[in-house]
């Protein structure tokens, strides 16, 4: 903050660590989100978001011993991405659900699809099985997403969606610690399977809080007095090729073979026209307003998350470190992350929201570029918690910034529809990149990282692997760095266009 405003008393006070109570009770131009219309409703969708990050950091500490059990380190990449390609065809209809009849229906599926999800890649056999459970675990993550940005689109006045967003940053604090540890314990103690069968346990309270609060505040279409829009059927059509174009893709970077040229070339085929007709026109040429606040979410997200999905396999396999330890070290993240949410949510940083975000970009470019050091030997493993702690502060100003912009440049029947084009570039980007980085770290002999393990951890089902395959990490870090260097770029481009936001957000879909 001193770096945008002289330095006072009040601002020295409001330098603080965020927890989700203090930016939950935080008032801003009025009211605030515990007040007693907003309380329960917020409380509500917090402990969602919160549930969903205990998942995100157990499962991500789990996941390379589950590859090495199930033999699927060369599709380890797969079992990330399949969760965002069928999370693509979720984000759409969960706009149009929303929009039509409110978010409560979609949340609730969602929700369901989830924990189904968690079980069945629990108790798979194979690789391919344990990546089904992912995909049916997205399809309920994209219902869930787009549903929570309607809520707040019509839940919360405008004054209070950066609060909201910083909460939501705020409450992923105790997973990112809790979670690496408790999942590393697990992992090692009973096995990965119990992380996965565990955590629906957790969906039950989420819903239990969140559910009622939406049913009385936001549920229902957005006007109750106009005719209830149809569904778009081409919309769903194209969600659905997005999807299947992203995943031909991505088993097409996992194979490497030439054969695989033509499930890319499928996937092309229904990616390109799929892609133009859910994003806003402008989005590929990063036109001014909300299309480079898309296209900026895309890239932002998915560089930083294809680089952090290689993070803990990279420690585990080349610097030898337990499954916990290896989650352990980006614990950090959770609280820089909503540290940086929390700078963004002042009232005193808003006239500087582009700078902030140019700002996060810059540090997200800086974190990814300087994680793959640690292949050398003499570089201590604490650099990657503090890079990746810096990298998640950049990350908690962008991320929450574009969420802001977008309900600022859409209009209330729009909220579904431009929030799942924002969540498309979102996953779409993640699976992607993904598929990229997985497809070089493969052809530079990634698949055989991992394969020797040490006598005691193979009986113990941790051990690290001692193969050395440096190369094949540098290749997913340093191109995702460029990735992150052009949003750096894009972030310059989120001021509104001369047509004025809402003209842009009203626009027909072509990206």
């Amino acid at each position: 903050m001193s770096a945008l405003e002289p330095r006072d008393a009040d601002a020295d006070a409001d330098v603080t660590a965020p927890n989700p109570a203090a930016v939950l009770s935080h008032p801003t131009g009025g009211g605030s989100l515990l007040d007693r219309g907003h309380r329960a409703l917020s409380v509500g969708i917090v402990s969602v978001v919160l549930m969903i990050a205990f998942e995100a950091t157990a499962v991500g500490t789990a996941m390379p011993v589950a590859a090495r059990e199930l033999d699927g380190v060369p599709l380890y990449a797969f079992a990330f991405s399949a969760y965002f390609t069928t999370s693509l065809f979720g984000m759409v209809l969960s706009g149009q659900w929303s929009d039509r009849s409110g978010p409560l229906g979609p949340l609730t599926v969602g929700m369901s699809c989830f924990a189904a999800g968690l079980l069945l890649s629990g108790t798979a056999g194979t690789m391919w099985l344990f990546i089904l459970g992912r995909a049916v675990q997205g399809l309920g993550g994209g219902l869930v997403i787009v549903a929570l940005y309607v809520v707040i689109s019509r839940a919360y006045e405008e004054h209070l969606r950066p609060a909201i967003m910083a909460a939501f940053a705020a409450s992923w604090i105790v997973p990112s610690v809790v979670g690496p540890l408790a999942s590393g314990t697990i992992t090692e103690q009973l096995g990965w399977r119990w992380v996965f069968v565990g955590i629906p346990v957790l969906v039950v309270f989420p819903l239990a809080l969140a559910l009622p609060a939406i049913r009385r505040t936001a549920s229902g279409p957005a006007d109750p007095g106009a005719p209830v829009a149809p569904w778009d059927r081409r919309r769903i059509r194209l969600a659905f090729a997005i999807s299947l174009g992203a995943a031909l893709l991505q088993y097409a970077g996992q194979e490497l073979r030439w054969l695989s040229l033509l499930p890319a070339a499928a996937g092309a085929v229904l990616l390109v026209p799929a892609v133009r007709g859910l994003l806003p026109r402008g989005t590929y040429r990063a036109a001014r307003g909300l299309p480079s606040v898309v296209l900026l979410r895309g890239i932002a997200a998915g560089s930083f998350i294809a680089a952090e999905s290689f993070v803990p396999l990279m420690l585990v396999t080349q610097r030898g470190l337990s499954p916990t330890l290896a989650g352990f070290s980006l614990a950090l993240g959770g609280l820089t992350w909503a540290l940086g949410s929390w700078v963004q949510s002042r009232p005193r940083t808003e006239p500087y929201r582009e700078r902030l975000v140019v700002l996060g970009m810059v540090l997200v470019v800086l974190a990814i570029a300087a994680v793959p050091s640690v292949l050398i030997d003499g570089v201590p493993v604490w650099v990657v918690a503090v890079a990746w702690g810096f990298g998640c502060f950049g990350m908690g100003m962008v991320i929450a910034s574009t969420s802001v912009l977008l309900l600022k440049l859409s209009a209330p029947e729009e909220a579904g529809a431009n929030s799942a084009a924002l969540q498309i570039s979102d996953g779409l980007s993640n699976v992607l990149l993904l598929a990229a980085g997985g497809a070089a770290f493969g052809a530079l002999g990634g698949g055989a990282v991992g394969r020797v393990v040490d006598a005691a951890g193979a009986a113990a089902g941790t051990g690290t692997g001692t193969g050395s395959h440096p190369a094949a990490f540098v290749a997913v870090f340093l191109p995702m760095a460029g990735v992150a260097a052009i949003g750096g770029w894009v972030a310059t481009r989120l001021g509104e266009g001369r047509g004025g936001g809402k003209a842009v957000a009203s626009a027909p879909a072509r990206a």
